[in-house]
């Protein structure tokens, strides 16, 4: 190829380069996406986790709706109070106060507790095991299986199977609610971090039903009820409930109750 070609050939390359170069830079500018410098600003403000805790997919879907109006900004669970008053200066507004929260597991029936009525040798997922016959290995239907399907979804390594029982690290958990919408058995709930007192147990059986499942299950006898001294105290569907605006931690409902179905946090 004599030299004229191969200058004519650098030459088109670059004009073609430049061209689009030029195009590619004017169609940006034209079609470029207004990002609202406060979505940007709440999202830096944000942990980052991208647990999906607060219910968007992400921490850029939390501050995208923030910035709309579409979610408070204490919408962070991981973050809390000190995240979403920084959120709530960035966004010129008040931030109501959040109480913390942690998750609990409502059993206690651990492998010397709580009866089995045969060996599961399935895949170890709380899940699957819940759809086989008597919903798991366990006598008490309403038990934790066991199997490790909260710990896998936690992303704070805040939760872990302690002698066939789901047991929270409650200063590691940041109750973004993953355990929670796991578990099979909905024996994970979120309660406040400065609750003192709470019924371990899920079981809804009959008290001689559940005397049989698991040694530590409510039977729902009612006498947490008559020795509260604040009324705090009340038994529904044959399971006791503490109001927990209402318990003072005395502890009496945990020192009266026969099946030591109350624990303290």
């Amino acid at each position: 190829m004599s030299f004229m070609g191969i200058l004519t050939a650098a030459v088109v390359v670059a004009a073609v380069g430049i061209f689009v170069g030029l195009f590619l830079g004017a169609a940006g500018l034209k079609f470029k996406v207004q990002v609202d410098e406060r979505e940007e600003a709440v999202l830096a403000a944000l942990p980052g986790n991208n647990c999906g805790g607060c219910g968007y997919a992400g921490c850029s879907g939390l501050a995208a709706a923030i910035v709309k109006g579409e979610a408070p900004v204490t919408g962070c669970p991981v973050g809390g109070e000190p995240v979403g008053k920084q959120i709530a200066a960035i966004m010129g507004v008040e931030a109501a106060g959040t109480e913390r929260q942690v998750a609990f597991v409502a059993c206690q029936g651990d492998c010397e507790k709580a009866g089995r009525d045969y060996d599961y040798h399935g895949a170890e997922d709380c899940r699957m095991a819940a759809f086989v016959p008597g919903g798991g290995a366990k006598s008490c239907n309403s038990g934790c299986l066991g199997y490790g399907t909260c710990v896998k979804a936690c992303p704070f390594d805040a939760i872990h199977v302690v002698n066939g029982v789901a047991v929270v690290d409650r200063e590691a958990c940041k109750a973004c609610g993953k355990c929670v919408a796991v578990c099979p058995k909905h024996l994970i709930s979120l309660v406040p971090y400065k609750a003192k007192l709470a019924v371990a147990c899920s079981s809804r059986d009959k008290g001689p039903v559940t005397m049989k499942a698991c040694t530590t299950g409510c039977i729902g006898c009612g006498i947490c009820v008559k020795n509260c001294p604040s009324q705090a105290v009340t038994v529904t569907d044959l399971h006791a409930v503490i109001d927990q605006e209402k318990c003072t931690g005395c502890g009496t409902c945990m020192e009266k109750c026969p099946k030591k179905a109350i624990i303290r946090l």
